[in-house]
């Protein structure tokens, strides 16, 4: 195993995440790679919880070889390697990149949110392909600087919407562009898994002081770029650290680009014009949870420029999760069975699109639409659609050039949450939120010292 603090003050050589306030935003198409070799060189970044379904997706690829796995929990990694008995371990991303740089091809990131970014664009420095875990990062000048890095460079991307490949998200995505519901007027976003209050949000206060974290967790690694919180058990590793603000983005970061995404490509949006978002009263009531955890509900609402597929010069999109739900006339378009507590609802002018998350949508009113037939697509799988599009075979379903102007409509919802009821006037081009100096201080934060990005 390699010492963890062998490289813990490198200033990797990549330009600032803030510098693209000043950049404009040119979105790349998707290109396939240019790998020789074969198999695919893999490199695994994070193995446990998701990374570990990560890991055994590219794992069952028949060209896919993993040569180095990561993770900052042996537990994890551990578990890993007797997967994977020939793959080289390590505890730190940085000397997995460092020592094994010449012999690898791809990577995945699929670590808490606050770390995608580091990883990620030193491994596109790199001229590796990158497969990253949605959101692709904690805050919007991450994700416009990862964005247009990928493009520079010419690498293989892909965000970690694996639905996305599904026959689900893209029939909505066909069914939408053929305008079978005609010019849409309006969009629902919610998410309500049940459990989610257990899992991923927490309700108290900071603990105060902590312990010393068990042996085989690495803490300071797993801090990597934000600030230094003492360890404390069942708190923020592993299953938690999403409901903080310091590691996480909450629960609209984490499933909003699932349920935006048919919606964003089927309506082929830009960035929007404005975001506002309501928040759990307690929580806005509450200035030490205000500055440390994510509320439990959101409602959030973006303004978009109208196009060709909206029946007005601008659209409404609205998401809703925790206490918060679509109304009740929206949800009743849908009586055939309870309404689906993770989905997206389109109202056009002919009739509605329901899109519940992972299975195949339902167009409103059933009668009406009862000619109409999903198409033939074939089955795709989101992993190996990547490797494949490394291999020069394809081009992928989610590379940034998309998903990067997605998800950093999705991060800039967080924004908002931490500026509760005032409407934010966004200017994508020069990344700047118009009207409130306050809310502009969430698009970037100062990492850590020893892992800052120069």
């Amino acid at each position: 195993m390699k010492k963890e603090n062998s490289v813990s003050r490198r200033k990797f050589l990549v330009t600032t995440a803030t510098a693209a306030l000043a950049q404009p935003f040119l979105l790349s198409p998707p290109v396939m790679g240019q790998t020789k070799r074969n198999p695919l060189r893999h490199a695994c970044v994070g193995v446990g919880g998701m990374g570990w379904h990560d890991l055994n997706r590219f794992k069952a690829h028949p060209e896919v070889e993993i040569v180095a796995i990561c993770d900052v929990d042996e537990n994890h990694l551990n578990r890993a390697a007797e997967a994977l008995p020939n793959a080289k371990k390590y505890t730190d991303w940085r000397e997995l990149l460092e020592n094994e740089a010449g012999n690898f091809d791809a990577i995945n990131v699929s670590v808490p949110d606050h770390n995608h970014f580091p990883i990620a664009i030193q491994s596109i420095k790199q001229g590796k392909h990158v497969y990253c875990q949605k959101p692709m990062c904690h805050d919007v000048a991450e994700i416009r600087k990862l964005t247009e890095a990928a493009g520079n460079a010419g690498i293989v991307s892909q965000l970690g919407t694996q639905h996305a490949s599904g026959k689900g998200d893209r029939t909505a995505v066909q069914w939408i562009k053929e305008g079978h519901i005609g010019k849409i007027k309006e969009v629902y976003l919610c998410s309500n898994r049940p459990g989610a209050t257990e899992a991923y949000r927490f309700e108290g206060p900071r603990p105060e002081g902590g312990e010393n974290p068990p042996l085989h967790l690495h803490w300071d690694l797993f801090i990597g770029t934000a600030p230094m919180r003492p360890y404390a058990p069942a708190i923020y590793h592993p299953a938690k650290w999403r409901a903080w603000q310091d590691f996480g983005t909450g629960w609209s970061g984490d499933i909003g680009c699932h349920i935006l995404d048919a919606v964003w490509k089927g309506l082929e949006l830009t960035a929007p014009k404005s975001v506002v978002a309501k928040v759990q009263e307690s929580w806005e009531q509450s200035p030490e949870r205000r500055a440390d955890s994510w509320p439990q509900s959101n409602h959030i609402t973006w303004i978009f420029p109208g196009n060709k597929h909206t029946a007005a010069d601008e659209l409404k999109v609205e998401w809703f999760d925790g206490e918060f739900y679509p109304p009740e006339d929206i949800r009743s378009l849908y009586s055939l069975e309870d309404y689906p507590a993770e989905s997206a609802m389109l109202v056009g002018t002919e009739g509605a699109l329901l899109i519940p998350h992972t299975k195949m949508p339902v167009l409103l009113p059933a009668e009406k639409f009862r000619q109409v037939s999903a198409p033939v697509l074939e089955e795709r799988d989101h992993y190996h659609h990547f490797v494949d599009a490394c291999l020069g075979k394809v081009k992928t379903e989610s590379h940034f050039g998309m998903s990067g102007p997605m998800s950093e409509t999705v991060i800039l919802g967080t924004v908002a949450i931490r500026q509760p009821n005032q409407v934010l006037e966004w200017d994508a081009g020069s990344m700047k939120i118009l009207n409130s100096d306050a809310a502009n201080q969430y698009l970037s934060r100062e990492y850590r010292k020893g892992w800052e990005i120069v």
